[in-house]
């Protein structure tokens, strides 16, 4: 079968710098699965949601407000009543060391861990495309390096290409963005926005349970919380 992934992260900026707090940082990379054939369905879903609620710019988590609440709701049971899946990494920022595991090449971290993120759930005998949010990389060849070790850590399965796309034109590095932002509010225990609060609700409604670290088995709303010293 053919499949897309899409990707997008929440601080990445911890990668490079020192959390500005020595607890509750985390840094999170999310990723939404779908199959190829689904794309354009759940495209035409996303564009009448649109239409319903008069939201016609580019939607991201940040962008989470009273007036555009129900539109976050209504995307949020999109998700869970399609084939779609997401799976994310949770990094405590204060825990990643360049310096003494990835060669003090921060970027090269990065994309360490976007393989951990993507890797586990490659399946023999499919074909997977992978779109990130596009980035400036200090190695231009990065999203290429990936490309080429996942598809050699998967051998029978073909990762066909990593390519770099800009989030504002592609509502499902937007969808996938609002999916992320809602697990690092979670995991920040921020308080703040009622409508965010109302969106990690409706997660967590469809979940039966409240956003938390789960199993590796898990196969909708996967959550791996990384640890430095192992473990899941």
């Amino acid at each position: 079968m053919n499949f897309e992934v899409y990707c997008d992260e929440s601080r990445q900026e911890y990668f490079w710098t020192k959390a500005d707090s020595p607890h509750n940082r985390y840094v999170l990379i999310g990723s939404l699965w779908l199959e190829s054939s689904q794309r354009a369905q759940i495209k035409a879903e996303i564009k009448a949601l649109r239409a319903k609620h008069n939201l016609f710019g580019e939607f991201k988590w940040k962008r989470v407000s009273p007036s555009r609440q129900q539109f976050y709701v209504d995307l949020i049971d999109l998700f869970f009543h399609s084939s779609m899946r997401f799976r994310a990494i949770v990094l405590p920022a204060n825990q990643l060391n360049a310096i003494q595991f990835h060669n003090a090449d921060n970027e090269l971290m990065f994309y360490k861990f976007y393989y951990q993120l993507l890797h586990h759930w490659i399946l023999d005998f499919n074909t997977y495309r992978i779109f990130v949010d596009a980035k400036t990389n200090r190695v231009r060849e990065r999203p290429a390096h990936l490309r080429r070790i996942l598809d050699q850590a998967n051998y029978f399965a073909d990762v066909a290409m990593v390519q770099a796309l800009p989030s504002r034109e592609v509502d499902l590095l937007q969808f996938v963005d609002v999916l992320t932002g809602a697990v690092g509010y979670h995991f920040h225990q921020m308080t703040t926005s009622q409508a965010k609060l109302a969106v990690i609700t409706q997660i967590e409604q469809n979940l039966g349970h409240l956003i938390r670290p789960t199993s590796r088995s898990e196969n909708k709303f996967n959550i791996f919380r990384w640890r430095p010293g192992g473990g899941w």
